[in-house]
């Protein structure tokens, strides 16, 4: 799951802004990472290669999966693996929450399967696994629940629902790299996990993402997979001292990481936790200061659970003085960047037509698509740029 605002630009200020406005996100990259990443340009291997192993590894490592993650060009390169190895094709279907990113939509539709539609709680935007349990029918496949925003889902709900259906369960950890419930960190409940490194998110690559697999052999078959189906890699062909022969056993598709984006991701990995500990430093200032606005904030997590903090989003009453489109609008003249996290999927065109769902099939979707407002998190957010952002939204909102 990615971004709304997923083009480069989501890191920087418009043109027609000034020079100080507060962007919604922003990379952060150190001199430690370019130069590794300059090291790699000079390496003359640019390719998945030695550094993309690494990076396998030491996500491997931190997640507690062993040989299970293998890193690609994107979270959605990951989904749409995840399912092909579960199988997924036409006639089947996969279950999804409404809020979420089309990208989740869009890997289920190319395999030729049916996203089915399912409500979400009203007020974390994570998939209902009740209203789920009502649509299981004799042609669901999987279920692809999304962490939104970096809140983690109950594994053991996860697994119930997996268990008691005889369906698949995917995670779109896309938002969750660094969460935890308990002792297990996201990406170790045992399901196939894909997350996202875009630059928006906790830690980046640029572009690109990982795929824990839920077994050894489908790790296997996804390293073939990205690599249009071939049995040894480029660098097993050509960078090692491995024989160059190989096989193709399936069809496959270019969806490999390169070298040059798992050695950000490397350096990137190093800095995650700090990260995530001045997103929560900040999302707790962000609580404080707007409490009394007309505003729904995130509940707390339970103890022992580790929230990614990759979105501080927010839900604008009806009380307040505009509406949430409204409110992006006077936030943007007002210097700070906001958007939307998500759009249902069933208002947007194509799968309006394609799922027949309407808003009282999914209320609390419909009220999510028309409330929810994300403001600007990034570790390098300054406590005074933070204070910038609250004058404004209470400007605009307070009634």
């Amino acid at each position: 799951m990615v971004n709304p605002a997923s083009d480069s630009s989501a890191a920087q200020a418009p043109d027609d802004v000034a020079d100080d406005f507060v962007g919604f996100a922003r990379p952060e990259i150190d001199g430690d990472a370019i130069a590794e990443v300059l090291a790699t340009l000079r390496s003359g291997w640019l390719v998945a290669g030695p550094r993309v192993g690494a990076f396998e590894r030491l996500l491997g490592d931190r997640l507690g999966t062993g040989d299970r993650v293998r890193c690609l060009s994107s979270c959605s390169a990951a989904l749409f693996l995840a399912l092909r190895c579960e199988e997924v094709g036409p006639g089947d279907e996969v279950l999804l929450p409404a809020i979420t990113f089309v990208g989740c939509a869009n890997a289920i539709h190319q395999l030729g399967a049916t996203p089915v539609l399912v409500d979400v709680d009203p007020s974390t935007g994570l998939v209902d696994l009740e209203h789920a349990a009502t649509l299981v029918g004799p042609r669901t496949r999987a279920l692809m629940a999304v962490h939104l925003g970096g809140r983690p889902l109950d594994p053991e709900a996860l697994t119930g629902f997996r268990d008691r259906f005889g369906v698949a369960v995917v995670e779109d950890a896309a938002h969750a790299i660094g969460a935890a419930w308990g002792e297990r960190p996201v990406g170790a409940y045992g399901n196939a996990t894909a997350f996202s490194f875009h630059a928006t998110k906790n830690m980046t690559t640029v572009e690109g993402g990982a795929l824990v697999a839920d077994s050894a052999a489908n790790a296997e078959r996804v390293r073939r997979l990205a690599c249009q189906g071939i049995s040894a890699s480029s660098w097993d062909r050509h960078g090692s001292r491995c024989p160059a022969d190989y096989d193709v056993i399936e069809p496959g598709y270019k969806l490999a990481m390169n070298d040059v984006a798992a050695a950000l991701g490397i350096h990137q990995l190093r800095r995650l936790d700090a990260a995530i500990d001045r997103r929560e430093r900040l999302r707790r200032r962000y609580d404080a200061a707007l409490a009394e606005l007309p505003l729904d904030l995130e509940p707390d997590v339970g103890p022992g659970v580790r929230h990614a903090r990759h979105l501080y989003s927010v839900r604008v009453r009806e009380d307040a003085a505009v509406s949430r489109d409204d409110a992006i609008v006077g936030l943007r003249q007002r210097g700070v960047g906001a958007t939307v996290h998500f759009k249902s999927l069933h208002r947007l065109t194509w799968l309006e037509h394609l799922t027949a769902a309407t808003d009282s099939d999914l209320p609390a979707a419909a009220r999510w698509s028309c409330t929810t407002l994300s403001l600007p998190l990034y570790p390098s957010l300054s406590d005074a740029q933070q204070d910038r952002v609250v004058d404004a939204v209470g400007e605009l909102l307070a009634p």
